[in-house]
């Protein structure tokens, strides 16, 4: 898959994670790495995995993997700077000297609290959505085939449900699928795009010569 891409060979890393799920992460191809879990090596077959791999390759050509990088921690520094806020609050950070209230500071916590967190959301649907869509294109073309991904998307929807990660959300767009549970306000901000969507894409897909239309 390495030689199809035409990219040196990244690390390989297993998590005992019980979630299927894989990631890349790395500053640039030469300096790149994949990780995949337990879960998602026991649940998919060679075709399907051979799919997932070729997608992460995909984030790795693309490069990708440095501006998610970025983006989570950038997401990262925003939710904690916001849960700074609510405790500072919860310890009497809307009082000033002498229990005087303030009212400034009390907006400032408020403005922290609610649009911060949404502010970091956003900014990983900017760049994530789009990204995954080109990687799961050039993953298939990569893979020399698209039924592969798309088969390995159903299965890990499924599976991601039945076994969430416990993962921080600010990370969670790094991932193939979204490690998240997908209920309630994770659903609402997902970072990715829907695998009905996705899979619609990667069947339509007709790769012909090493190139895909």
């Amino acid at each position: 898959l390495t030689d199809s891409a035409r990219l040196p060979m990244p690390r390989l890393y297993v998590s005992p994670q019980n979630s299927p799920n894989a990631f890349a992460t790395g500053r640039n191809p030469r300096h790149s790495a994949v990780c995949v879990t337990q879960g998602i090596l026991s649940l998919l077959n060679r075709e399907e995995l051979k799919g997932v791999i070729s997608h992460e390759l995909a984030h790795i050509k693309n490069r990708d993997t440095l501006i998610m990088t970025v983006a989570a921690t950038i997401a990262g520094a925003i939710t904690m700077l916001a849960n700074w806020a609510r405790w500072a609050a919860i310890f009497g950070g809307f009082r000033g000297r002498g229990g005087a209230r303030r009212d400034g500071n009390a907006l400032g916590y408020l403005f922290m609290l609610i649009v911060a967190p949404i502010a970091a959301m956003l900014i990983q649907l900017a760049i994530s959505r789009s990204r995954e869509y080109a990687a799961d294109k050039r993953g298939a073309y990569i893979a020399g085939a698209s039924i592969g991904l798309a088969s390995a998307l159903l299965k890990l929807e499924k599976g991601v449900k039945s076994f969430p990660m416990n993962a921080n959300p600010t990370t969670s767009h790094i991932f193939i699928v979204n490690p998240l549970s997908g209920h309630g306000i994770t659903a609402l901000f997902s970072t990715h795009p829907p695998i009905k969507k996705r899979v619609e894409i990667l069947n339509s897909m007709k790769i012909q010569g090493g190139r895909y239309d």
